[in-house]
């Protein structure tokens, strides 16, 4: 499997190694892209890279790399601009941005250009895990599921939620309710911090009736998810008690081995979970 990454930042950069690493099984790196600004940085990560895959600073033209897989590793506005055309040209697109796919009309014009091209949008469980579980509770009548989240108050800095609030972050002493609303409003308002509860709201009832509570808790190191969700195939309750990335403390160290663990399943001839 061919696969190229936008993006090479703390995430982009840490899934380029695990797949140099041989996470992912039988696959090459054919292309990485960056901003103008990077390419000193991505001019280098090439050349770690075996094959030495093609750079660009365009990410509409990573598709002259010719991957199976476009890894999205850089921000919203790069899956709302050439998502759509990496999938036209015959790619599978993986989202690391995955709270971009809030946005139904987006949603739905990715799919169709999926179905179109015959490829596929691959959205990985982030820093959580149960998706399969509450794609399952789905189909049988999910009613409630919520998302409560606790981070430290530096990994919230300069959100827009917490700007628009006139939250200040130094202030807090005491665990604090920074966010309490629907997952569309919370992807929003923290788009750098939130993307979990986008992933869990597609896999569930969907980013309106999705409840996310987030806290800032000055004591807390790691960065916590725990959900919840009701309906009549019972109830199910998960806590994810995760490490910040050491190179970007706003997301979990899990992020970009799901990815890793997506890419393998991908590349895989045996399937494990539904």
């Amino acid at each position: 499997m061919r696969i190229a990454v936008v993006g090479t930042g703390a995430i982009g950069r840490q899934i380029v190694v695990g797949a140099e690493r041989g996470d992912v099984g039988d696959v090459v790196i054919v292309g990485l892209v960056d901003v103008p600004e990077r390419a000193d940085a991505l001019a280098a990560l090439a050349a770690s890279v075996r094959g030495m895959p093609m750079t660009f600073t365009d990410p509409a033209r990573v598709v002259e790399a010719r991957p199976d897989v476009v890894v999205e590793a850089a921000s919203p506005s790069v899956i709302r601009e050439y998502a759509g055309s990496w999938l036209d040209a015959g790619c599978d697109v993986l989202v690391m941005s995955v709270g971009a796919l809030v946005d139904p009309g987006l949603l739905a014009r990715l799919d169709a250009a999926a179905t179109t091209a015959g490829r596929a949008v691959l959205v990985p469980s982030g820093a959580i895990g149960g998706l399969d579980a509450v794609r399952a509770a789905r189909l049988g009548g999910l009613e409630q599921v919520e998302l409560r989240t606790t981070k430290a108050p530096r990994a919230l800095a300069g959100a827009p939620g917490i700007a628009a609030a006139g939250i200040d972050l130094d202030a807090i002493t005491v665990p604090t309710v920074v966010f309490n609303g629907v997952a569309r409003d919370a992807v929003a308002a923290f788009p750098a911090n939130l993307n979990v509860v986008a992933a869990l709201s597609l896999a569930g009832i969907g980013p309106d009736r999705t409840r996310v509570v987030l806290v800032a808790d000055p004591t807390e190191t790691r960065n916590v998810h725990e959900i919840r969700a009701s309906g009549p195939f019972g109830e199910l309750s998960l806590r994810f008690a995760n490490r910040p990335s050491p190179d970007n403390p706003r997301t979990s160290a899990l992020a970009p081995l799901a990815a890793l663990a997506l890419l393998r399943r991908r590349a895989g001839s045996i399937q494990v979970g539904s």
